[in-house]
């Protein structure tokens, strides 16, 4: 007996979410669903806004059949980095396409009142700048500096974020935008944006933030890796070798953190008479041309590839981006991280393996915010639940036609 393939409008949405104009006989054949069946379920997309038609198809005799494909203006997301001394936000369409911006020196210390505070005064002036309405705003991602609970949203025992442990960001943001929230850590996405803005085909990356602290965004088979308990990449606190004299704030000794983060390395070159306050300084000298600065780096270097070596061996990633304050070095801390990845790593590991600076730069940690918002709203469930509330307004509205006949 032949059964029809059951494939939701969620499902079927979800071939046309790279952008790529499909026809509907092209959606049949992939799906294998009745051309009638196919037709329906993109009028439904359609009239969610999810779907428009595009341009036009080459005919091969007769008229040109129709393409449809996402349609990336039906709605906007905004994403939201708040770092330890910082905030940024990006208002962005389903594409991760930026359509206004803005930042602020502002403490994470401060608390979450004035820097939620903060967010909700930003949505409200970057939707009404963009001259729509808040209506059209789907939903709102946010990267934290310290680990995330991402299934609820919330801080767990974050060490630079005094009043946020356990606080409920998401039911904050909701009681004035009553739209999805998403948090997750400033590294993961980080890595999220600069996959999404330029490495859409690596299905396995890592990013590694190198600043204040160290910490690492992993990606594998196209999926964020959080972990059980969302710590998953917290390089910062892996030992290194012959460094057992050092003592990190965690407590532990020798962690690469306490050897090759920003602190670390301004501490470094003042020991030898340059004048460093912070990671941003040392970077600054590197770029000035100081000899003592780029030995520092290149050790912090190959310190980080001592730790990013086990890494490869253990996920075998394709590509490693360095980003964060002292990828500004450049080249300097690069080439200590290649040295100790290939020195120390399987050749077949690093056959392919690729190690490169952030092309996102600054603008990775927004673009990841933003893209782990529009994951949610084009997710297959959330478009299926919102085909279906439309089924059933249509449902209410045909019935009450009928009675008033």
């Amino acid at each position: 007996m032949c059964h029809t393939p059951s494939v939701r409008t969620g499902e079927l949405f979800d071939l046309l979410r790279d952008g790529r104009p499909w026809t509907r006989a092209q959606l049949a054949e992939a799906t294998g669903l009745a051309r009638s069946t196919v037709t329906m379920r993109i009028d439904t997309l359609i009239r969610l806004g999810l779907v428009a038609p595009y341009g036009g198809a080459r005919s091969t005799g007769g008229r040109p059949p129709a393409l449809f494909a996402l349609n990336p203006s039906a709605k906007l997301v905004v994403g939201v980095d708040v770092g330890a001394t910082h905030a940024r936000a990006a208002l962005t369409d389903l594409d991760g396409r930026i359509l206004g911006e803005a930042d602020a020196q502002i403490e994470v210390a401060a608390g979450p009142d004035e820097v939620l505070g903060w967010v909700i005064e930003t949505v409200r002036d970057l939707v009404a700048g963009s001259g729509r309405k808040i209506d059209d705003l789907a939903a709102i991602g946010i990267g934290l500096p310290g680990p995330v609970e991402h299934s609820t949203g919330r801080p767990i025992n974050p060490p630079i974020m005094p009043g946020w442990d356990r606080y409920d960001v998401p039911g904050h943001l909701r009681a004035v935008y009553p739209v999805p929230v998403l948090v997750d850590n400033d590294v993961n996405i980080m890595a999220l944006g600069e996959r999404r803005a330029f490495m859409r085909e690596v299905d396995d990356l890592v990013l590694i933030k190198v600043a204040t602290g160290i910490g690492a965004g992993i990606v594998t088979g196209g999926v964020l890796q959080r972990g059980a308990r969302g710590t998953a990449g917290d390089l910062g606190h892996v030992r290194v070798r012959n460094n057992d004299d050092i003592v990190c704030r965690c407590g532990n000794t020798g962690c690469l953190e306490a050897v090759a983060a920003g602190p670390a390395l301004a501490a470094a070159v003042r020991a030898q008479g340059e004048d460093a306050k912070t990671g941003g300084d040392v970077v600054d000298l590197v770029r000035g041309g100081s000899l003592v600065a780029m030995a520092v780096v290149r050790q912090a270097g190959r310190d980080i590839g001592e730790v990013v070596a086990t890494m490869t061996n253990l996920i075998n990633p394709s590509v490693v981006v360095i980003g964060g304050q002292l990828a500004g070095a450049g080249e300097h801390l690069l080439a200590g991280i290649r040295e100790s990845v290939y020195q120390r790593s399987l050749p077949l590991a690093t056959e392919h393996l690729r190690i490169v600076t952030s092309r996102a730069g600054g603008e990775a940690a927004v673009l990841g915010a933003s893209a782990l918002a529009i994951e949610h709203v084009l997710s297959p469930d959330v478009v299926e639940a919102a085909s279906e509330a439309l089924a059933a307004a249509d449902a209410k509205a045909e019935a009450e036609a009928q009675r008033s006949l």
